[in-house]
């Protein structure tokens, strides 16, 4: 009788673990601004699951929005905008960054994080399945002008079309059709690594692309 009683005690703290870690919030990560990030384990990574929006770098410095076409192509310092310079896509996609923001010493990731590197970006597309399915693993449900075939949306990555700004004229890559991020890693003294996808399939690209573009950031956590 004794041991039965045990037993049903132990029973009884195993289903109080499990609905507590079942019930538990999702972690998240916060910037300097207050904006909150929900958290995606892939691997041994910890991945933002949400565009970065930061407006100041992680030592309280202001990064500047800079909205004239014509002055953002002859740009060498850190600076962000809006879609279309309008707020509200900003809402749902966050801020786009010219790489200068990204490589700017005062740190544009949230304090225990990094904007993702290119190697980082290739583990992650390993892990969602390869180059020529991870793209749709890492698409969000909606906002997408056509959801593709072969398109799962199962990582919690949810990647949204933002679009982009271009570096040769600084006019927009409206929002609906794709998605471009940042790495950290230099190419060259123009060029950086970075990552797309595109609504048409589910392919994960890597490429290169100038410093004067403006695409999306994302981040992973710092090792311990």
């Amino acid at each position: 009788m004794q041991k039965k009683r045990v037993f049903v005690s132990a029973g009884v703290l195993l289903g109080m673990l499990f609905f507590a870690s079942c019930t538990s919030k999702p972690q998240k990560s916060t910037d300097i601004d207050g904006n909150s990030y929900t958290v995606m384990k892939m691997g041994s990574m910890h991945w933002t699951g949400e565009n970065l929006d930061v407006a100041h770098y992680r030592n309280g410095d202001i990064i500047p929005e800079i909205k004239d076409p014509a002055v953002w192509t002859k740009l060498t310092t850190g600076a962000w905008c809006y879609n279309g310079n309008d707020a509200e896509n900003g809402k749902i996609y966050g801020k786009l960054y010219n790489w200068y923001a990204v490589n700017d010493p005062r740190g544009l990731a949230p304090a225990g994080w990094h904007v993702a590197t290119d190697a980082e970006w290739s583990e992650l597309g390993t892990l969602l399945g390869g180059t020529e399915k991870a793209g749709g693993a890492m698409k969000a449900t909606s906002h997408w002008k056509e959801q593709s075939a072969g398109s799962n949306k199962s990582s919690g990555f949810n990647a949204l079309p933002a679009g982009a700004r271009r570096d040769t004229d600084g006019e927009f890559m409206a929002p609906g059709g794709y998605s471009r991020f940042w790495s950290s890693t230099e190419l060259t003294a123009k060029t950086v690594r970075v990552s797309a996808i595109g609504y048409f399939d589910a392919v994960f690209r890597q490429g290169k692309a100038g410093k004067n573009n403006a695409f999306s950031v994302r981040c992973v956590k710092d090792k311990d």
